[in-house]
């Protein structure tokens, strides 16, 4: 099952500066664990130490916050766009970057 996930810029250091990749499973955790086997290093991004979504890192399918269906267990099928987005604010986060 292939799905399209746009990855922010302050990420695509670590996706070989693409700004789409493709990854496979059948809900978002899934898909976060194969783009960690093709990307290491990325899933430190976006989870915090306890394994939890960070909190400032929003998550779409389609358009639909995952934090509206059903967060990480929401399902992915085929030609799905999922965008990971940190939120806009201000401070310095974990991510790497200033946003």
């Amino acid at each position: 099952m292939a799905v399209k996930v746009r990855i922010p810029s302050p990420l695509q250091k670590l996706t070989k500066n693409q700004s789409e990749v493709m990854a496979s499973g059948k809900n978002i955790k899934e898909l976060f664990s194969d783009l960690e086997k093709q990307y290491p290093g990325l899933k430190d991004r976006i989870y915090d130490e306890s394994g939890s979504l960070r909190r400032f890192i929003n998550v779409y399918i389609n358009e639909e916050d995952i934090r509206f269906l059903t967060g990480e267990e929401s399902e992915v099928k085929d030609g799905d766009d999922v965008s990971i987005i940190p939120a806009i604010a201000g401070g310095n986060y974990n991510l790497g970057f200033r946003i």
